[in-house]
Order: C-alpha cells, then sequence, then structure tokens
C-alpha cells in the first residue's frame, strides 16, 4: 500500500491571510488592472468579480480576455514591503505537521516564489516533499479538476490515499470527485457532504488523524 500524501493549500489553510496578506494581494490586483486596462479602480472591482464568477480567477479572465502575461501578474501583484511581519499563524505548526502520518505536499494557486517566501517565514519549508504553485499546472487555478489530475499524475498519487486539506470549499467538491479525501478548514460553517472531516485549526488535525484510520 502506498503511503499517505497530506496535499495542502497554503493561504487560509497553513497560515491566515485575512488580517493583511489577502487585503494586500487584492488591492494590487486591482492596481493591475486598472493600469494595465486604463479602468479605474471601481471598474477594475467589477471586472476582477466578473472574471472570478466566469473562470474561476482574475488571472484566467485576463489572459483568456486579454492576453495578459500570467508571470507579470503574478509577480506585481505578490510584492511585499515586509512579508514577515504580515503573516499570521498558529503557534506549534512545525510540531502539527510533524505529527501526520506519511508524506506532505503543498498545492496552492498562488506563485512559487510567494509559496517559498511564506513557507520560509513559517518555519515549515523542509516539513514538505514537493511544492505545485499555479505556474505547475499550467496556470489552471483551483479548483479547476485539470490541476488536481496534473498533481496526482507527477506524484503518482493513489486518490484514495490522498488527503485534500483546504479552506475552499469548492477546492474540496473537485477533490471529492477525483477519489482524494477531504479536510475542510472551517470555523463555521455545517459541513457539506463532500467533506470527511472538518476542522477549525490544523493544529486540530494532528489530534483527530484517526478519523482516516491511521
Amino acid at each position: 500500500m502506498r503511503p499517505l500524501t497530506w496535499v495542502f493549500d497554503l493561504d487560509n489553510t497553513l497560515h491566515d491571510t485575512r488580517p493583511h496578506v489577502m487585503p494586500h494581494i487584492d488591492r494590487a490586483m486591482t492596481r493591475y488592472v486598472a493600469r494595465q486596462l486604463d479602468l479605474d479602480d471601481a471598474a477594475a472591482n467589477a471586472l476582477r468579480a466578473r472574471y472570478v464568477r466566469t473562470h474561476g480567477a482574475t488571472l484566467r479572465g485576463l489572459m483568456h480576455h486579454h492576453g495578459t502575461d500570467p508571470r507579470h501578474f503574478l509577480w506585481h501583484t505578490h510584492q511585499f514591503d515586509d512579508l514577515g511581519a504580515m503573516l499570521r499563524w498558529e503557534p506549534g505548526l512545525r510540531r502539527t505537521l510533524g505529527r501526520l502520518p506519511g508524506r506532505r505536499i503543498v498545492y496552492s494557486n498562488a506563485p512559487l516564489f510567494y509559496i517559498e517566501r511564506v513557507l520560509e517565514h513559517l518555519g515549515i519549508a523542509t516539513m514538505f516533499q514537493a511544492v505545485y504553485s499555479i505556474e505547475s499546472v499550467g496556470f489552471h487555478a483551483k479548483p479547476a479538476i485539470s490541476g488536481f489530475r496534473a498533481v496526482l499524475s507527477v506524484e503518482r498519487l493513489q486518490p484514495a490515499r490522498s488527503i485534500m486539506v483546504e479552506d475552499s470549499i469548492d477546492n474540496l467538491r473537485t477533490a471529492k470527485r477525483l477519489g482524494m479525501r477531504t479536510v475542510w478548514v472551517e470555523r463555521d460553517a455545517a459541513t457539506p457532504r463532500h467533506v470527511d472531516l472538518k476542522v477549525r485549526t490544523i493544529s486540530q488535525l494532528a489530534r483527530r488523524v484517526g478519523a482516516f484510520g491511521v
């Protein structure tokens, strides 16, 4: 039997972007769209919302309709004067990850240079055997099924022996369709049928790992 593999999202799963990081990225994306398409901020925000609804991400809409260079977009929307000071995460995160049996990988919609910086700041870069970014899957952002299939194929993972840990319920729905087991990092909402386990924080995951029969 192949070892269990934990597939972790990054933002709002391994750390909390809501206080500082995500507002900064949202503002940067709006500025980028406004500058590139000669729009005011209100129009840029409205366009971003439409692209998220119809394409799953601002970037996919920009690529499809405007031929935007994805690497240019990602570089200019993920710059921080002091990323370390903006990060918020659980005490003991490294210890918690170390208690999980099997392999650990990261699969995020973020660019690789950002993922690597965040993991270093969190002190957990060495805890993962592989990292998959938006570039790794041809810029097909989750919840697109093609990205999940690419990760499973490259890593030669058996879906039934793979556990997706996410804050996004839509991303978990795709993982479940592929036969992966699912963990939802969510504090308040009711648990839908395609979620195998809901935890409020990553620290709870190590305490409830028995739910997966390991």
